[in-house]
């Protein structure tokens, strides 16, 4: 490790982190979006001169900082090292070189020290509105989604590329929020790259070659040492999922054997022609590393020292490993259910740290354009309960398995002519088991302006509950009801002045057979409001 001691490793892998965070924390303060600012969908990742990912700041999504480096690598590859200056920016939202569908834009900054390259620093950001379509879920292809673009330089040299700046202005229904975040995220890599440079002259260093072999070679060592722990063997399970209109299934063999972990998601159904919920290999890479890290190394700072002995493999084609140009703009509506599969299948492998189902994100949104809101596009992404852990019982919505946060309520009502009517939790929504799942939630939202504005709406878990593992049972299923009238299909809508959306986010899936559970937690539960009296009779026969 080129004569680094781990105290001093340590020490300036906290630094960088640190950078990270002040990177992210001046994102959401400077942001002009309710979707980066408030619901936090955005990471930022620090990689070295290599495109090896080191850190991420604290808040980031996990997923990000395992698709990062490869969007790197690619970007490196493509516009070619030589052409990288000082003061360049790189962008690209392509779904197959970044993280999976238009809306997510990745932004790539070099790092100069003494006229050579350092490092990168990346952000990956949730854009409000990228052109396409006004929908969400139904497309036929990606060229219906919006606009595409490939890896590009979004600054030369510290200037803005006009032409870039003009088709993605031009090509956007809220060009002061999309380009808002973009110049904002400049802003906040300028601010990076000057962290950086302290960093750098605090420890004496010209580059951090011998941090970083020393950060990722560390990491590896730990995971190659957990993974040496697991037992051998070949596990499989099969998962039936909402996907949209027609069930869809995800299936998965796992094989451990000594130094390595191989998925292969062979037997998963197909890639879909009129959804859009088909996920690229990069996301579904990203999604199946997570369980991993989760259980196998939850304190260690994310980098790709950590993936390197997992391999994932899905089969061309399949819904999980999309081909061009298919619709992706809705993936998560499929690599939510990824962690839940593997869970399943390694719920004996993992113990304490497998995990039940959980009621996933329902991203909804309204925009328009009325006297009193302009030109508007705000987002909030709930979600249901989590699901139970063994020796603990399920969150209540909290997000899972990403970091986003819910736009606060106040927020949405002043962005659009909404009133939040209600927002509580469901008593009786959580799986039955020892360890019972976190309860769901219901949102029901009022339009009370006087002009028609859009509503889209993403649900997940309305036919397939979300499991539970070890005898526990499944969390409640999910519904949208929408001026009286439960809906199955989700395209855009007209949402006119006095209609009510009613949402009922899913509860978690349950750890453990039911009786098992302590009636102290029971009575806890029936006290808190939690479950009812009928409920615990029917579940617990209590």
């Amino acid at each position: 490790m080129n004569n680094y001691n781990e105290i001093d490793i340590e020490i300036q892998w906290q630094r960088l982190i640190a950078i990270m965070d002040e990177i992210d924390n001046a994102t959401v303060k400077s942001s002009f979006s309710t979707i980066v600012g408030e619901s936090r969908d955005f990471a930022c990742i620090l990689v070295d001169s290599k495109g090896r990912s080191l850190c991420q700041s604290s808040f980031s999504p996990p997923n990000f900082c395992v698709i990062l480096p490869r969007t790197v690598k690619d970007i490196i590859e493509k516009i070619g090292i030589d052409n990288i200056n000082d003061g360049d920016v790189f962008v690209t939202n392509d779904p197959w070189i970044g993280t999976g569908h238009l809306p997510d834009y990745v932004f790539i900054t070099p790092v100069f020290y003494h006229n050579k390259i350092v490092s990168f620093i990346g952000t990956v950001a949730h854009l409000s509105d990228v052109g396409g379509h006004d929908g969400d879920i139904e497309a036929e292809d990606v060229f219906t989604e919006g606009i595409r673009i490939p890896p590009s330089k979004l600054y030369n040299e510290y200037n803005e590329n006009n032409e870039l700046f003009s088709v993605i202005e031009k090509n956007c229904r809220v060009p002061n929020l999309v380009l808002g975040d973009i110049r904002a995220i400049f802003g906040t890599h300028i601010l990076g790259i000057k962290r950086f440079h302290e960093f750098l002259n605090d420890y004496y260093l010209t580059d951090i070659n011998d941090l970083s072999n020393a950060i990722i070679t560390l990491s590896q060592k730990h995971i190659l040492n957990k993974i040496q722990k697991l037992k051998n063997g070949i596990y499989t399970y099969e998962l039936e999922i909402d996907g949209y209109i027609n069930k869809l299934t995800l299936k998965v063999k796992i094989i451990i054997e000594s130094n390595e972990i191989n998925i292969d998601y062979n037997g998963t159904s197909s890639e879909v022609e009129n959804a859009a919920i088909n996920c690229v290999y990069n996301t579904t890479y990203a999604s199946s590393i997570y369980p991993f890290k989760c259980a196998l190394a939850p304190t260690i700072p994310n980098n790709e020292g950590l993936f390197k002995n997992i391999n994932v493999t899905a089969p061309l084609g399949c819904v999980l490993n999309t081909t061009f140009p298919h619709p992706v703009q809705a993936r998560a509506k499929v690599t939510n259910n990824i962690n839940q599969l593997l869970f399943g299948a390694l719920q004996e492998v993992f113990d304490v740290y497998s995990q039940a189902g959980s009621g996933s994100i329902w991203p909804f949104s309204f925009f328009g354009n009325t006297k009193k809101h302009g030109n508007f596009s705000t987002h909030m992404l709930p979600h249901g309960g989590r699901g139970a852990m063994k020796n603990i019982d399920g969150m209540n919505p909290i997000a899972f398995p990403h970091n986003s946060t819910v736009t606060p309520i106040e927020i949405m009502e002043q962005r659009a002519p909404i009133l939040i009517v209600e927002k509580r939790l469901i008593p009786d929504s959580c799986g039955a088991g020892q360890y019972r799942g976190g309860l769901g939630q219901s949102i029901i939202i009022k339009n009370i302006g006087q002009d028609v504005i859009k509503a889209r709406i993403r649900p997940d878990k309305i036919y397939c509950a979300p499991q539970g593992i070890n005898g526990g049972k499944v969390g409640k299923l999910g519904k949208v009801i929408i001026n009286g009238n439960e809906l199955s299909t989700f395209p855009i809508f007209d949402f006119s002045p006095n209609d009510v959306i009613e949402l009922y986010l899913p509860g978690g899936g349950g750890q453990g057979k039911p009786q098992l559970r302590d009636i102290l937690a029971i009575t806890n539960d029936i006290k808190n409001g939690y479950c009812t009296q009928n409920y615990s009779m029917k579940e617990y026969n209590v």
